[in-house]
């Protein structure tokens, strides 16, 4: 396999956007909690005087990037945030990144599983060391926990007839490949819609593999918590569902449910948004990378 270089690795969306919302203190305190091909660690440290920047990435082939940079790489989901910066004796920060998007290179690397372009095994896994292959959920979920994956990770219409159809094809012989898995999936795809069809399965899956909603969930929960006053969340999210959880824990500073009062009737927000609506690309930039197209970038403040 070809090691790519940075420049290769991934193209961020929002770069300027994203890094000018996050460093409000050039001596503060930042967290790059999907480091990739480093482009947002990057253009963060350029912003930074005597400050510091701890940098987060799961996948084994993103630790080479942080080669040579001045920050400290830790080789961790993000979900793990608190406790691995109270490993390096940090308590609380002055802003923290993410972006939730898969990498270009985890996409363009054959026999990562990620895309519907290449013949490979069905993998997903971001954590190569990770137990649970695409693989795995395939052959092993039933048809009720398919059916569910589907229809709310990928937005499938068809979720409950394509999850009975899998579970019916692997009776004979288990879908082990891309191709395998396409070979039942064009049946219901819609026609001239095919690579849309396969991408929405294929997001349903990585993101069961990879478990990255609850990860989403427990990342939120531990940043509002670790924000100094002032300090900046700034999240890239390119799928409803990890949209929505950005705009509730920002708008009514939890996850789920109506926004919680105290006794005297005052809403108990923590933070604030600084972009009323999530920032969205422009055509230019959809032409420039179109993986940017359905991202949304949100930013917010702790009171």
């Amino acid at each position: 396999m070809v090691t790519p270089t940075k420049a290769m690795y991934h193209k961020p969306v929002f770069l300027k956007e994203s890094v000018d919302g996050l460093v409000w203190k050039p001596g503060g305190t930042y967290v790059d909690l999907t480091f990739g091909g480093g482009g947002h660690s990057s253009a963060i440290l350029e912003k930074l005087e005597g400050g510091r920047l701890f940098a987060f990435d799961q996948d084994q082939d993103a630790a080479a990037n942080a080669e040579g940079m001045a920050l400290t790489f830790i080789q961790s989901n993000f979900r793990h945030l608190k406790r691995y910066l109270k490993l390096h004796g940090v308590s609380q920060v002055d802003g923290i990144l993410a972006d939730l998007g898969v990498s270009s290179h985890q996409f363009d690397v054959p026999d990562r599983g990620f895309s519907t372009r290449f013949e490979a095994e069905l993998d997903m896994r971001m954590d190569q060391q990770g137990q649970r292959t695409a693989k795995e959920v395939v052959n092993k979920y039933s048809e009720r926990e398919l059916h569910q994956l589907l229809g709310m990770y990928g937005e499938v219409k068809n979720a409950r007839t394509l999850a009975q159809a899998i579970v019916a094809a692997r009776v004979n012989h288990p879908i082990e490949t891309v191709e395998e898995l396409k070979q039942v999936l064009i049946k219901f795809a819609p026609k001239g819609r095919e690579a849309k069809y396969y991408a929405q399965v294929f997001q349903a899956l990585r993101l069961e593999v990879n478990d990255e909603i609850k990860a989403l969930e427990e990342m939120l929960e531990q940043a509002v918590e670790l924000l100094v006053p002032g300090g900046r969340l700034v999240i890239l999210s390119y799928h409803s569902l990890e949209d929505r959880l950005v705009k509730n824990i920002i708008n009514k500073g939890k996850l789920y449910g109506e926004v919680e009062k105290d006794f005297y009737g005052n809403a108990q927000l923590p933070l604030k948004a600084v972009n009323k609506k999530p920032l969205i690309p422009s055509a230019e930039e959809i032409k420039e990378n179109s993986r940017a197209r359905s991202a949304k970038l949100r930013i917010a403040e702790k009171r």
